[in-house]
């Protein structure tokens, strides 16, 4: 798949040359160079991407925007295209998490032959923070991740914690300082009263869990929000880790799963979005009072294009995870 992908961007970017050196030069290219620059801006995936449009703002206008999995496709399931690799070559700022899942990165990033374009891995900036992926009791573990010799592998999911969220907006706003100099005073105005909304949302959901009567959750799917437990203390038992392709637990694990509700007094079975909910109503129906509700945890992999125009952002998301937490605890 690594070759695919390195052939992939050579012939992309063969093919932009070609295109760029056909096309000449307008005779009102002078004209045009007066007139102010537009911003290129690419983004993986809906967070960072909603991250830049608080940044800018009013400038917001004098930028172009670019979310390259605008389609629902999960980022554990996405390969670019062509006119992915064209486009984020061309940019100014690239912007994507940096894990497994953005391998294809570096091959783009190395044929761009663009000096300035700048590039922001999410989980490099967050350094150590970055956590593993860990299997817990009663976890689906994949056939490969019991060899020894396996790579150790990061957990992806770095915008599901609004403390992560704060020192990569800040990041964000920086970088575009640099990159825009005359915009450097409205993004610094616009991250710090963003940090703000963030800090205050932060602690609603200490104030939450410090207040909540249950202080474990237990996922009937995937989990990928391992950073918002550990940010509050929580406790979680889960189906699958949050980069598993899976979608068929064991009996075991269901078993395992549903006598832990019953052991908890769980009020609730959480899922992600897109899930069926299958395996959490399977879990449910092995309870001993059958009573669990099953309720969703966004955790913005599916986000498209339609949801950003009909207003979707990650301070609301978050906000409704908080309301969904506050169910699943009490």
């Amino acid at each position: 798949m690594k070759q695919f992908i390195s052939l992939l961007v050579s012939l992309s970017l063969v093919l932009a040359l070609l295109a760029g050196c056909g096309s000449g030069q307008s005779a009102s290219a002078p004209e045009e160079e007066a007139q102010e620059k537009t911003l290129s801006i690419v983004t993986t995936i809906f967070p960072e991407y909603d991250w830049v449009c608080q940044i800018l703002r009013d400038r917001l206008e004098k930028a172009d925007v670019t979310m390259l999995l605008d389609t629902g496709v999960d980022l554990h399931n996405y390969q670019p295209t062509a006119d992915d690799i064209v486009t984020v070559s061309n940019c100014d700022l690239f912007i994507y998490v940096g894990g497994e899942s953005d391998e294809w990165v570096d091959d783009v990033l190395a044929a761009a032959n663009n000096p300035d374009l700048v590039a922001i891995d999410l989980m490099e900036v967050l350094g150590d923070s970055v956590k593993e992926e860990e299997v817990v009791e009663g976890m689906e573990e994949e056939a490969e991740e019991e060899d020894a010799g396996k790579e150790v592998e990061y957990d992806e999911h770095v915008w599901l914690s609004l403390k992560n969220a704060s020192i990569l907006c800040q990041e964000i706003a920086n970088r575009l300082g640099e990159i825009d100099p005359d915009g450097k005073t409205a993004y610094d105005a616009n991250v710090a009263g963003y940090l703000e909304e963030l800090s205050e949302l932060d602690l609603e959901y200490q104030a939450m869990i410090e207040n909540s009567s249950k202080k474990t959750v237990l996922f009937g799917d995937r989990f990928p929000f391992r950073y918002l437990t550990d940010d509050y203390g929580l406790n979680y038992y889960a189906a699958f880790v949050g980069c598993s392709a899976e979608t068929e637990a064991s009996f075991e694990t269901v078993v395992f799963l549903a006598n832990k509700v019953d052991e908890l007094g769980l009020p609730a079975v959480l899922k992600i979005e897109g899930s069926d909910g299958k395996l959490a109503q399977t879990i449910v129906d092995n309870t001993t009072k059958q009573s669990a509700e099953i309720l969703e945890l966004d955790s913005m992999q599916s986000v498209t294009a339609a949801d950003v125009a009909q207003g979707a952002n990650y301070l609301a998301a978050m906000e409704n995870n908080l309301f969904i937490l506050q169910e699943a605890l009490k």
